[in-house]
């Protein structure tokens, strides 16, 4: 057979060229694309994904202070710690506590902008780079993170809480002094029981923090007195039913962080009355339905009255469901079982005891005996049983104490 015409097998050659640079091309690209994708993944945590390492985030706030160095722009750090985070993978397992860690770095990435930046700092702490953010921008952030965490579920854990440290930018401030004072912040707020965020307030020691859990002691007890001079019954009712609360929550094991909440909450659970009118707040007889209506809004009252209270975001969410029942046919949200926060479970019950014990224009009260057997037969249905199981507990004590 006689051989292709020069032509033919330089068209041949031509073509089987193209062929080989375009594989050639496609390789070079597919090997960039590896390339981008080993360097993005050795600048994120392996365990969050969306979290940078440590050494990228410092890479970055590098360059980030020198920039608001020199244009004079506002730069704040945070950095998030998780609470018990030792006793959660003790009593949870590992899995869980990595469940939790994925968990909060997915809130700080849904609470912060695009252009905001966050690491694992390793462990249970977490870095947030704020550019453009002073300390109060900060702060805002850090309380929707807070609140956003109440409801976080990651494994068996539902709701984490955090201590957040934060540190505004200053003349003449390096990295590892911003870091530094966020650091200092974010021992105050763990000094302070955690679940809160304190700013570092300006050069020198930590003792120049700001005093935030010095003015919430006095904003809770200036709504305590409030909520006294409103309505005396109201007033003497909250504070009958924080020690019972408090001692219902230790028998339940409640670690001493969530028995002081539970403290707080069961003293404020009434503070939205404050905004009920006085002829439905006083009214000698039973209310009826419109009037039961309006009633119903004060735990949610309550609640805002509280979130505007920096660091009582986790009291405001106790306060919000205390007239939840066990079966959902409470209110205001309807949610039942495990769904109610443990604190708004405690006060519910030690709420009615206390209420059926004592005398009322339009009642007289219960027998200690009657109002037990109450909490027994609603035991399953409008209280959590656990709970109503601890308090007939504690108030048998009492009783045989000769305390009732």
């Amino acid at each position: 057979m006689p051989a292709p015409p020069i032509w033919e097998r330089m068209g041949i050659l031509s073509r089987q060229s193209e062929l080989l640079e375009t594989q050639l091309a496609e390789a070079r690209k597919r090997i960039s694309e590896l390339e981008a994708e080993v360097s993005k993944s050795a600048n994120r945590d392996g365990l969050t994904e969306s979290m940078l390492t440590l050494r990228a985030f410092r890479a970055q706030l590098e360059l980030d202070v020198q920039r608001a160095h020199r244009y004079r722009r506002p730069l704040s750090v945070a950095i998030v710690d998780v609470d018990g985070f030792r006793n959660l993978n003790l009593n949870h397992g590992y899995a869980a506590g990595d469940a939790v860690l994925v968990a909060v770095a997915g809130v700080i990435s849904q609470m912060t902008r695009s252009q905001d930046l966050a690491c694992r700092m390793g462990g249970d702490e977490f870095a947030i780079l704020l550019p453009e953010t002073g300390s109060q921008g900060a702060h805002q952030v850090a309380e929707r993170i807070l609140i956003a965490l109440e409801d976080v579920q990651a494994g068996p854990v539902r709701g984490v809480g955090v201590s957040i440290g934060i540190s505004a930018l200053c003349p003449k401030h390096t990295p590892e002094r911003l870091l530094s004072n966020a650091n200092m912040a974010l021992g105050q707020a763990r000094r302070d029981g955690g679940g809160r965020a304190a700013v570092f307030a300006g050069e020198g020691s930590a003792e120049e923090l700001l005093d935030t859990d010095s003015a919430q002691g006095d904003v809770v007890a200036a709504l305590a007195s409030a909520l006294q001079e409103r309505d005396q019954y109201t007033g003497d009712h909250s504070e009958s039913v924080v020690d019972v609360a408090a001692r219902v929550g230790e028998a339940l094991a409640l670690d001493e962080e969530s028995v002081s909440k539970l403290r707080t909450a069961a003293l404020l659970h009434d503070i939205g009355k404050v905004g009920v009118p006085d002829d439905i707040l006083h009214k000698p007889g039973p209310l009826d339905e419109r009037e039961w209506e309006i009633m119903r809004q004060h735990p949610v009252i309550g609640e805002r009255i509280l979130r505007a209270i920096p660091g009582l975001g986790g009291v405001a969410k106790i306060v919000r469901h205390e007239h939840e029942r066990w079966d959902g046919k409470g209110y205001p949200d309807g949610i039942a079982g495990d769904q109610i926060p443990i604190g708004a479970r405690i006060i519910l019950a030690c709420d009615a005891y206390h209420a059926m014990t004592s005398d009322r224009p339009y009642r007289s009260a219960m027998t200690h005996t009657d109002a037990v057997a109450e909490l027994t037969r609603n035991a399953g249905s409008q209280f959590d049983p656990n709970v109503a199981e601890a308090l007939v507990g504690y108030l048998y004590g009492q009783r045989q104490a000769g305390a009732l």
